[in-house]
């Protein structure tokens, strides 16, 4: 159970190191300073609607039931169900984080800076 314990913070672990997620590189030839800061808030305040823990939470109990049933056939379903959440709870996080990345770069670029990357 310790090993579990173990795998699912180092998992937690990578989820939130992703979600730092860099800042988009605008490109600011022409552009007031001002004016891209307050929009820069406003669009990162709507990416602040995309809840990776939720998600995260979610991915990890539709995960686990997946690898319970999955490990089930082989006689070891906890042992699937750790690793199933351990994979759900991980992939629905990146997940949300690269849909926060997304919705960012389109906020900005709908607002007409050039975004670079």
């Amino acid at each position: 159970m310790l090993k579990y314990k173990l795998i699912f913070l180092i998992a937690a672990s990578l989820v939130a190191g992703c979600a730092a997620h860099p800042d988009p590189i605008v490109d600011t030839k022409g552009v007031d300073p001002e004016r891209l800061a307050q929009d820069w808030e406003e669009c990162e305040a709507y990416t602040e609607q995309i809840l990776i823990s939720q998600g995260v939470a979610k991915g990890g109990a539709l995960g686990g039931v997946v690898g319970a049933a999955a490990g089930a056939v082989s006689g070891r379903a906890g042992e699937g169900a750790a690793h199933g959440a351990i994979y759900g709870g991980t992939r629905s996080g990146l997940d949300a984080d690269e849909e926060k990345q997304k919705v960012f770069k389109r906020c900005l670029r709908g607002r007409g800076y050039r975004v670079l990357n």
